[in-house]
């Protein structure tokens, strides 16, 4: 399956990707990044293997989600074909108030 991240999930891993470098240095930051395409591949030999996200059960799209390193969360959905990567979330925040944000 195609992997499509969103504009705002790119983003959101993108400004994790930045902090873990200034604040931790390149090898940590490379560490992160290769978690995550780990997990995303795994996404895409197996779109169900993250659980349905309790927090979007109200919404049309089935929405899944796994976690990457106990902090952050990866939200997605299937639409033919494609796994669409909504949002990238740090687990530590208020879950009501990012799934308000992500479409």
């Amino acid at each position: 399956m195609t992997v499509l991240w969103h504009k705002r999930a790119a983003e959101a891993l993108h400004q994790v990707e930045e902090y873990i470098l200034f604040n931790f240095g390149e090898q940590i930051r490379q560490e992160f990044m290769d978690e995550v395409e780990k997990s995303v591949l795994a996404l895409a030999d197996n779109p169900t293997i993250g659980r349905i996200d309790p927090l979007f059960v109200h919404r049309k799209q089935e929405y899944r989600s796994i976690i990457v390193r106990k902090l952050n969360k990866i939200v997605y959905y299937t639409q033919n074909n494609t796994i669409h990567v909504a949002a990238f979330w740090d687990t530590r925040r208020e879950p009501k108030n990012q799934a308000r944000q992500t479409r």
